[in-house]
Protein backbone atom coordinates (compact mmCIF):
# COMPACT_ATOMS: atom_id res chain seq x y z
CA UNK A 1 0.00 0.00 0.00
CA UNK A 2 1.18 3.55 -0.82
CA UNK A 3 0.81 6.84 0.71
CA UNK A 4 1.51 10.06 -1.32
CA UNK A 5 0.40 12.22 1.40
CA UNK A 6 1.10 15.82 1.84
CA UNK A 7 3.86 15.87 4.84
CA UNK A 8 6.45 18.17 6.20
CA UNK A 9 8.68 18.14 8.80
CA UNK A 10 9.50 21.31 11.65
CA UNK A 11 13.14 20.65 12.69
CA UNK A 12 15.12 22.80 15.01
CA UNK A 13 18.29 23.58 14.75
CA UNK A 14 18.94 23.26 18.24
CA UNK A 15 16.43 22.94 21.56
CA UNK A 16 14.25 25.62 22.07
CA UNK A 17 14.78 27.16 18.41
CA UNK A 18 10.60 27.43 18.59
CA UNK A 19 9.28 24.37 17.09
CA UNK A 20 6.63 23.45 19.42
CA UNK A 21 5.14 27.47 19.49
CA UNK A 22 5.63 27.38 15.17
CA UNK A 23 3.97 23.83 14.72
CA UNK A 24 0.53 24.95 17.34
CA UNK A 25 0.23 27.99 15.11
CA UNK A 26 0.58 26.30 11.70
CA UNK A 27 -1.79 23.46 12.38
CA UNK A 28 -4.31 26.14 13.77
CA UNK A 29 -4.11 28.08 10.47
CA UNK A 30 -4.20 24.84 8.26
CA UNK A 31 -7.61 23.58 10.21
CA UNK A 32 -9.18 26.85 9.77
CA UNK A 33 -7.98 27.00 6.54
CA UNK A 34 -9.85 23.77 6.03
CA UNK A 35 -7.33 21.10 6.33
CA UNK A 36 -7.22 17.56 8.33
CA UNK A 37 -4.33 17.61 10.10
CA UNK A 38 -2.35 15.14 11.51
CA UNK A 39 0.10 15.85 13.38
CA UNK A 40 3.09 13.46 15.08
CA UNK A 41 5.89 14.38 17.43
CA UNK A 42 9.46 12.88 17.07
CA UNK A 43 10.47 11.21 19.93
CA UNK A 44 8.71 10.23 23.21
CA UNK A 45 7.47 13.46 24.82
CA UNK A 46 3.92 13.74 26.10
CA UNK A 47 3.70 17.23 26.04
CA UNK A 48 3.91 18.91 22.75
CA UNK A 49 1.65 16.18 21.56
CA UNK A 50 -0.98 17.14 23.76
CA UNK A 51 -1.25 20.78 22.43
CA UNK A 52 -0.96 18.89 18.88
CA UNK A 53 -3.73 17.54 19.96
CA UNK A 54 -5.78 20.44 21.54
CA UNK A 55 -5.12 22.28 18.52
CA UNK A 56 -5.90 19.84 15.67
CA UNK A 57 -8.74 17.89 16.90
CA UNK A 58 -6.94 14.56 16.42
CA UNK A 59 -4.90 12.31 18.94
CA UNK A 60 -1.04 13.74 18.12
CA UNK A 61 1.25 10.66 17.71
CA UNK A 62 4.65 9.84 18.59
CA UNK A 63 7.59 8.63 16.26
CA UNK A 64 10.83 7.31 17.35
CA UNK A 65 13.57 5.42 15.90
CA UNK A 66 15.24 4.16 19.00
CA UNK A 67 12.44 2.57 20.41
CA UNK A 68 10.58 1.47 16.81
CA UNK A 69 11.81 -0.40 14.08
CA UNK A 70 11.48 1.45 11.00
CA UNK A 71 8.41 -0.47 9.63
CA UNK A 72 6.60 0.19 12.95
CA UNK A 73 7.60 4.34 12.51
CA UNK A 74 5.76 3.91 9.12
CA UNK A 75 2.78 1.74 10.44
CA UNK A 76 2.28 3.64 13.11
CA UNK A 77 2.40 7.26 10.73
CA UNK A 78 -0.06 5.41 7.76
CA UNK A 79 -2.98 4.10 10.21
CA UNK A 80 -2.61 7.85 12.36
CA UNK A 81 -3.24 9.45 8.51
CA UNK A 82 -6.24 8.05 7.75
CA UNK A 83 -8.86 10.22 7.02
CA UNK A 84 -6.11 13.52 6.76
CA UNK A 85 -5.01 14.63 4.19
CA UNK A 86 -1.78 16.83 5.18
CA UNK A 87 0.74 16.15 8.09
CA UNK A 88 2.32 18.49 10.14
CA UNK A 89 5.63 16.30 12.30
CA UNK A 90 7.52 18.65 14.91
CA UNK A 91 11.27 17.26 15.73
CA UNK A 92 12.77 17.15 18.65
CA UNK A 93 16.08 19.13 20.12
CA UNK A 94 18.31 19.68 17.35
CA UNK A 95 17.73 17.90 13.73
CA UNK A 96 20.34 15.52 14.09
CA UNK A 97 20.55 15.15 17.78
CA UNK A 98 19.60 11.41 18.54
CA UNK A 99 21.09 8.41 20.77
CA UNK A 100 24.61 8.60 20.14
CA UNK A 101 26.97 11.05 18.32
CA UNK A 102 27.93 8.86 15.80
CA UNK A 103 24.66 7.82 14.33
CA UNK A 104 21.17 9.07 13.65
CA UNK A 105 19.31 6.64 16.10
CA UNK A 106 16.32 8.36 17.47
CA UNK A 107 16.72 11.74 15.92
CA UNK A 108 14.78 13.82 13.91
CA UNK A 109 16.82 13.27 11.29
CA UNK A 110 16.32 9.70 10.96
CA UNK A 111 12.17 9.96 11.10
CA UNK A 112 12.90 12.51 8.04
CA UNK A 113 14.20 9.48 6.06
CA UNK A 114 12.18 6.53 6.96
CA UNK A 115 9.24 8.79 5.66
CA UNK A 116 10.18 10.67 2.78
CA UNK A 117 9.82 13.90 4.57
CA UNK A 118 10.66 17.49 3.38
CA UNK A 119 12.22 19.63 6.31
CA UNK A 120 11.97 22.72 7.19
CA UNK A 121 14.49 23.96 9.58
CA UNK A 122 13.57 25.90 12.44
CA UNK A 123 16.62 28.72 13.51
CA UNK A 124 17.02 30.19 16.35
CA UNK A 125 18.45 33.51 14.58
CA UNK A 126 18.88 36.04 17.73
CA UNK A 127 22.06 37.60 17.07
CA UNK A 128 23.04 36.59 14.20
CA UNK A 129 22.79 36.77 10.54
CA UNK A 130 25.14 36.07 7.97
CA UNK A 131 26.35 33.01 10.13
CA UNK A 132 22.63 32.22 9.95
CA UNK A 133 23.81 30.85 5.94
CA UNK A 134 26.75 29.14 7.18
CA UNK A 135 24.63 27.15 9.87
CA UNK A 136 21.93 26.25 7.25
CA UNK A 137 24.91 25.29 4.65
CA UNK A 138 26.11 22.98 7.66
CA UNK A 139 22.87 21.50 8.87
CA UNK A 140 22.10 20.78 4.64
CA UNK A 141 25.73 19.27 4.18
CA UNK A 142 25.56 16.91 6.95
CA UNK A 143 23.39 14.12 5.69
CA UNK A 144 22.23 14.75 2.02
CA UNK A 145 19.81 12.06 2.84
CA UNK A 146 17.78 14.68 4.75
CA UNK A 147 16.24 17.09 2.22
CA UNK A 148 16.24 20.62 3.57
CA UNK A 149 13.27 22.64 1.98
CA UNK A 150 12.84 26.09 3.11
CA UNK A 151 14.31 27.76 6.41
CA UNK A 152 12.17 29.57 9.18
CA UNK A 153 14.11 32.57 11.00
CA UNK A 154 13.08 32.51 14.65
CA UNK A 155 13.47 35.30 17.12
CA UNK A 156 14.56 37.82 15.10
CA UNK A 157 14.88 41.45 16.35
CA UNK A 158 13.52 43.69 14.16
CA UNK A 159 12.66 43.86 10.60
CA UNK A 160 16.17 45.14 9.22
CA UNK A 161 17.27 41.78 11.19
CA UNK A 162 15.37 39.78 9.31
CA UNK A 163 15.58 41.26 5.80
CA UNK A 164 19.79 40.57 6.17
CA UNK A 165 19.34 37.42 7.64
CA UNK A 166 17.30 36.12 4.39
CA UNK A 167 19.51 37.68 1.64
CA UNK A 168 22.48 35.78 3.33
CA UNK A 169 20.44 32.16 2.88
CA UNK A 170 19.12 32.52 -0.24
CA UNK A 171 22.58 34.10 -1.94
CA UNK A 172 24.65 31.32 -0.24
CA UNK A 173 22.40 28.81 0.48
CA UNK A 174 20.11 28.92 -2.97
CA UNK A 175 17.22 28.08 -0.29
CA UNK A 176 14.01 29.74 0.36
CA UNK A 177 13.65 31.97 3.62
CA UNK A 178 9.46 30.88 4.06
CA UNK A 179 9.16 32.52 7.31
CA UNK A 180 10.81 35.41 9.46
CA UNK A 181 9.28 35.12 13.17
CA UNK A 182 9.90 38.13 15.94
CA UNK A 183 11.33 37.75 19.18
CA UNK A 184 8.20 38.42 21.60
CA UNK A 185 7.67 37.29 24.63
CA UNK A 186 3.74 36.85 24.19
CA UNK A 187 3.90 33.97 22.25
CA UNK A 188 4.99 31.77 25.19
CA UNK A 189 3.22 28.88 26.78
CA UNK A 190 4.33 28.80 30.73
CA UNK A 191 7.23 27.19 31.47
CA UNK A 192 7.50 24.44 34.16
CA UNK A 193 10.27 22.35 35.50
CA UNK A 194 9.87 19.58 33.12
CA UNK A 195 8.69 21.54 30.26
CA UNK A 196 5.40 23.29 28.71
CA UNK A 197 2.48 23.44 31.26
CA UNK A 198 0.16 20.46 29.81
CA UNK A 199 -2.61 20.56 27.44
CA UNK A 200 -5.57 19.32 30.15
CA UNK A 201 -4.22 21.90 31.82
CA UNK A 202 -5.38 24.56 29.18
CA UNK A 203 -9.02 23.13 28.63
CA UNK A 204 -9.21 23.93 32.40
CA UNK A 205 -8.00 27.22 31.96
CA UNK A 206 -9.28 27.64 28.65
CA UNK A 207 -9.91 31.63 28.42
CA UNK A 208 -6.53 31.99 28.98
CA UNK A 209 -4.75 29.59 26.69
CA UNK A 210 -7.09 30.68 23.91
CA UNK A 211 -5.49 34.67 23.92
CA UNK A 212 -2.23 32.70 23.76
CA UNK A 213 -3.07 30.52 21.02
CA UNK A 214 -4.75 33.28 19.22
CA UNK A 215 -1.50 35.27 19.43
CA UNK A 216 0.62 32.47 18.47
CA UNK A 217 -1.79 32.25 15.16
CA UNK A 218 -1.89 35.83 14.44
CA UNK A 219 1.91 35.82 14.61
CA UNK A 220 2.57 32.78 12.39
CA UNK A 221 0.09 33.74 9.57
CA UNK A 222 1.33 37.25 9.63
CA UNK A 223 5.12 36.01 9.62
CA UNK A 224 5.12 33.12 7.02
CA UNK A 225 4.49 32.30 3.62
CA UNK A 226 1.66 29.28 4.32
CA UNK A 227 1.06 28.56 0.84
CA UNK A 228 4.96 28.18 0.23
CA UNK A 229 4.52 25.45 3.01
CA UNK A 230 1.28 23.63 1.70
CA UNK A 231 3.60 23.51 -2.07
CA UNK A 232 6.66 21.63 0.14
CA UNK A 233 4.30 19.45 1.52
CA UNK A 234 3.67 18.52 -1.64
CA UNK A 235 6.66 17.70 -3.15
CA UNK A 236 6.59 14.52 -0.46
CA UNK A 237 7.16 11.38 -2.35
CA UNK A 238 4.79 8.58 -2.00
CA UNK A 239 5.89 5.85 0.74
CA UNK A 240 5.01 2.44 1.15
CA UNK A 241 3.65 1.27 3.73
CA UNK A 242 3.73 -1.78 5.78
CA UNK A 243 1.19 -4.53 6.29
CA UNK A 244 -0.10 -4.27 9.62
CA UNK A 245 1.83 -5.77 12.60
CA UNK A 246 1.21 -4.43 15.46
CA UNK A 247 -2.29 -2.53 14.41
CA UNK A 248 -4.16 -5.44 13.63
CA UNK A 249 -6.47 -7.79 16.19
CA UNK A 250 -9.26 -7.05 17.32
CA UNK A 251 -10.74 -8.93 20.76
CA UNK A 252 -14.31 -8.47 22.19
CA UNK A 253 -14.53 -6.48 25.22
CA UNK A 254 -13.64 -8.71 28.43
CA UNK A 255 -12.07 -6.20 30.77
CA UNK A 256 -12.69 -2.54 32.34
CA UNK A 257 -9.35 -0.71 32.71
CA UNK A 258 -9.86 2.42 34.93
CA UNK A 259 -7.33 5.27 33.54
CA UNK A 260 -6.51 8.41 35.82
CA UNK A 261 -7.08 11.09 33.73
CA UNK A 262 -6.97 15.14 35.25
CA UNK A 263 -4.64 18.00 35.73
CA UNK A 264 -2.60 15.81 37.52
CA UNK A 265 -2.06 12.09 35.53
CA UNK A 266 -2.41 13.05 31.56
CA UNK A 267 0.83 11.58 30.17
CA UNK A 268 -0.48 8.64 28.10
CA UNK A 269 0.38 7.41 24.64
CA UNK A 270 -2.88 7.31 22.83
CA UNK A 271 -1.02 4.39 20.80
CA UNK A 272 -1.10 2.37 24.47
CA UNK A 273 -4.75 3.07 25.05
CA UNK A 274 -5.58 2.26 21.63
CA UNK A 275 -3.53 -0.75 21.93
CA UNK A 276 -5.59 -1.93 25.09
CA UNK A 277 -9.02 -1.38 23.43
CA UNK A 278 -7.72 -3.69 20.71
CA UNK A 279 -7.08 -6.71 22.94
CA UNK A 280 -10.17 -6.05 24.59
CA UNK A 281 -10.41 -3.44 27.38
CA UNK A 282 -13.06 -1.50 28.17
CA UNK A 283 -11.38 2.10 29.70
CA UNK A 284 -13.00 3.96 31.59
CA UNK A 285 -11.92 7.55 33.09
CA UNK A 286 -11.71 8.48 36.52
CA UNK A 287 -9.92 11.66 38.54
CA UNK A 288 -7.95 11.27 41.46
CA UNK A 289 -8.14 14.93 42.22
CA UNK A 290 -12.23 15.39 41.02
CA UNK A 291 -13.47 11.84 42.27
CA UNK A 292 -14.11 10.64 45.49
CA UNK A 293 -14.53 7.00 44.44
CA UNK A 294 -13.39 4.42 41.46
CA UNK A 295 -15.53 3.93 39.02
CA UNK A 296 -17.45 0.51 39.55
CA UNK A 297 -16.72 -3.39 37.81
CA UNK A 298 -12.58 -2.51 37.17
CA UNK A 299 -10.27 -5.51 36.69
CA UNK A 300 -7.36 -2.67 36.66
CA UNK A 301 -6.01 0.24 37.16
CA UNK A 302 -3.71 2.31 34.66
CA UNK A 303 -2.55 5.88 36.18
CA UNK A 304 -0.10 7.08 34.06
CA UNK A 305 2.45 10.28 34.15
CA UNK A 306 2.17 13.62 34.94
CA UNK A 307 2.68 16.44 37.76
CA UNK A 308 1.04 15.17 40.79
CA UNK A 309 3.06 17.65 42.85
CA UNK A 310 1.40 20.58 41.59
CA UNK A 311 -1.64 19.10 42.89
CA UNK A 312 -0.15 17.05 45.69
CA UNK A 313 -2.69 19.19 48.02
CA UNK A 314 -5.32 18.24 46.12
CA UNK A 315 -4.46 14.66 46.49
CA UNK A 316 -3.55 14.26 49.78
CA UNK A 317 -6.64 15.95 50.71
CA UNK A 318 -9.18 13.80 48.29
CA UNK A 319 -9.06 11.16 51.36
CA UNK A 320 -12.10 8.99 49.70
CA UNK A 321 -10.10 8.17 46.84
CA UNK A 322 -6.85 7.26 48.74
CA UNK A 323 -8.52 4.83 50.92
CA UNK A 324 -10.51 3.62 47.53
CA UNK A 325 -7.19 2.74 45.60
CA UNK A 326 -5.80 1.47 48.63
CA UNK A 327 -8.49 -1.15 49.32
CA UNK A 328 -8.32 -1.99 45.35
CA UNK A 329 -4.64 -2.38 46.13
CA UNK A 330 -5.16 -4.70 49.20
CA UNK A 331 -8.10 -6.95 47.19
CA UNK A 332 -5.10 -7.62 45.18
CA UNK A 333 -6.49 -5.57 41.86
CA UNK A 334 -4.11 -5.47 39.03
CA UNK A 335 -2.48 -2.26 38.89
CA UNK A 336 0.01 -0.58 36.76
CA UNK A 337 1.65 3.15 37.52
CA UNK A 338 4.27 5.26 35.47
CA UNK A 339 6.62 7.73 37.34
CA UNK A 340 3.45 10.52 38.26
CA UNK A 341 1.60 7.31 39.21
CA UNK A 342 4.44 6.05 41.00
CA UNK A 343 5.10 8.78 42.93
CA UNK A 344 1.18 8.95 43.74
CA UNK A 345 1.24 5.06 45.13
CA UNK A 346 4.02 5.93 47.59
CA UNK A 347 3.97 6.86 51.25
CA UNK A 348 4.57 10.84 51.18
CA UNK A 349 5.41 13.20 49.04
CA UNK A 350 7.81 16.24 49.69
CA UNK A 351 7.52 19.48 46.93
CA UNK A 352 8.35 22.85 47.79
CA UNK A 353 9.32 21.80 51.17
CA UNK A 354 5.97 20.53 52.40
CA UNK A 355 5.07 17.33 52.82
CA UNK A 356 1.69 15.38 51.78
CA UNK A 357 0.26 11.84 52.39
CA UNK A 358 -0.19 9.39 48.92
CA UNK A 359 -1.23 5.97 48.80
CA UNK A 360 1.13 4.69 50.85
CA UNK A 361 1.44 1.39 48.81
CA UNK A 362 5.04 1.58 48.70
CA UNK A 363 7.18 2.52 51.73
CA UNK A 364 8.92 5.15 51.32
CA UNK A 365 8.77 8.87 50.10
CA UNK A 366 9.15 11.26 46.98
CA UNK A 367 11.65 14.12 47.09
CA UNK A 368 12.40 16.58 44.06
CA UNK A 369 16.11 17.40 43.12
CA UNK A 370 17.48 20.78 41.04
CA UNK A 371 18.78 17.60 38.44
CA UNK A 372 16.39 16.63 35.48
CA UNK A 373 16.96 12.99 34.25
CA UNK A 374 15.95 12.39 30.65
CA UNK A 375 17.11 8.94 29.50
CA UNK A 376 15.98 6.04 26.84
CA UNK A 377 16.00 2.93 28.88
CA UNK A 378 16.36 -0.13 27.85
CA UNK A 379 15.40 -2.79 30.79
CA UNK A 380 14.99 -6.58 31.37
CA UNK A 381 12.35 -8.71 33.11
CA UNK A 382 14.21 -10.49 36.06
CA UNK A 383 11.20 -11.67 37.21
CA UNK A 384 7.52 -12.37 36.24
CA UNK A 385 4.83 -9.79 36.53
CA UNK A 386 1.47 -8.22 34.83
CA UNK A 387 3.43 -6.68 31.83
CA UNK A 388 6.29 -10.00 31.52
CA UNK A 389 8.33 -12.77 31.88
CA UNK A 390 11.47 -12.92 33.31
CA UNK A 391 13.93 -12.65 30.60
CA UNK A 392 11.55 -10.18 28.74
CA UNK A 393 12.93 -6.69 27.36
CA UNK A 394 11.79 -3.33 26.46
CA UNK A 395 12.80 -0.09 25.00
CA UNK A 396 11.46 3.34 26.61
CA UNK A 397 12.52 6.25 28.44
CA UNK A 398 12.73 8.20 32.03
CA UNK A 399 11.72 11.75 32.21
CA UNK A 400 11.55 13.38 35.77
CA UNK A 401 12.95 15.39 38.10
CA UNK A 402 11.93 13.44 41.47
CA UNK A 403 14.22 10.62 43.29
CA UNK A 404 12.52 7.60 45.60
CA UNK A 405 13.65 6.91 49.28
CA UNK A 406 12.51 3.47 50.10
CA UNK A 407 12.04 2.61 53.85
CA UNK A 408 12.32 -0.95 52.94
CA UNK A 409 15.42 -2.51 51.76
CA UNK A 410 13.22 -5.65 50.95
CA UNK A 411 11.66 -4.62 48.40
CA UNK A 412 11.05 -6.34 44.78
CA UNK A 413 12.09 -5.01 41.14
CA UNK A 414 11.01 -6.19 38.56
CA UNK A 415 13.14 -4.72 36.06
CA UNK A 416 17.24 -4.67 35.55
CA UNK A 417 17.97 -1.51 33.78
CA UNK A 418 20.54 -2.14 30.93
CA UNK A 419 19.99 1.70 29.70
CA UNK A 420 18.94 4.35 32.74
CA UNK A 421 18.65 4.71 35.68
CA UNK A 422 15.62 3.33 37.06
CA UNK A 423 14.30 3.99 40.88
CA UNK A 424 17.74 2.65 42.73
CA UNK A 425 20.54 0.98 42.11
CA UNK A 426 19.77 0.57 38.26
CA UNK A 427 16.64 -1.22 39.77
CA UNK A 428 13.09 -0.38 38.19
CA UNK A 429 9.62 -1.77 38.13
CA UNK A 430 8.44 -2.29 41.48
CA UNK A 431 6.44 -4.91 42.44
CA UNK A 432 4.53 -4.12 45.84
CA UNK A 433 2.96 -6.59 48.52
CA UNK A 434 0.47 -7.18 46.07
CA UNK A 435 2.01 -9.34 42.96
CA UNK A 436 -0.43 -7.59 41.06
CA UNK A 437 0.48 -4.24 40.94
CA UNK A 438 3.59 -2.92 39.48
CA UNK A 439 5.21 1.11 40.06
CA UNK A 440 8.01 2.27 37.64
CA UNK A 441 10.13 5.43 36.29
CA UNK A 442 10.52 4.11 33.25
CA UNK A 443 7.41 4.92 30.74
CA UNK A 444 6.60 1.96 27.88
CA UNK A 445 5.31 2.43 24.54
CA UNK A 446 3.09 0.09 23.42
CA UNK A 447 4.57 -0.52 19.90
CA UNK A 448 7.58 -0.86 20.96
CA UNK A 449 7.12 -3.59 24.11
CA UNK A 450 3.75 -5.50 22.02
CA UNK A 451 3.52 -7.69 24.49
CA UNK A 452 2.64 -4.31 27.05
CA UNK A 453 -1.34 -4.19 26.24
CA UNK A 454 -1.67 -8.08 26.11
CA UNK A 455 -0.16 -8.63 29.20
CA UNK A 456 -1.72 -6.09 31.26
CA UNK A 457 -5.27 -7.09 29.58
CA UNK A 458 -4.30 -10.79 30.11
CA UNK A 459 -3.62 -10.16 33.44
CA UNK A 460 -6.94 -8.60 34.51
CA UNK A 461 -8.50 -11.00 32.72
CA UNK A 462 -7.01 -13.65 35.49
CA UNK A 463 -7.69 -11.56 37.62
CA UNK A 464 -11.19 -11.31 36.93
CA UNK A 465 -11.52 -14.91 36.72
CA UNK A 466 -10.52 -15.54 40.07
CA UNK A 467 -7.09 -16.86 38.36
CA UNK A 468 -3.93 -15.32 39.95
CA UNK A 469 -2.53 -12.52 37.23
CA UNK A 470 1.32 -13.58 37.44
Amino acid sequence: MMTSIPRVLIAGDRSSAGKTTICIGLLSILRELGYTVQAFKVGLDYIDPGFHTLVSGRASRNLDGFIMPPEVVKETFGRACEGADMVIIEGVRGLYEGLNYNSDVGSTAQIAKILHCPTVLVVDASSITRSVAALVNGYRSFDPGVRISAVILNNLGSTRHGEKAERAVREYCGVDVIGKIPRSSDLAISMRHLGLVTAMECRTRWGEFKHVLERIQHTVEENMDISALVEIANTADALELPEPRVFQRRCARRVRIGIALDEAFNFYYPDNLDLLMQEGAELVYFSPIHDERLPEGLDALYIGGGFPEIYAAELSSNTAMLHDIQAFHDAHGVMYAECGGLMYLMGELEYNRESFGMCGLIDGRVRFRERRLVNYVEAEFTRDCILGRRGNRFRGHEFHRSEIELRNNKIRFAYRMLRGEGIYDGRDGIITDNPNCLASYSHIHGASYTDFARNLVDSASKSRNGVGAI
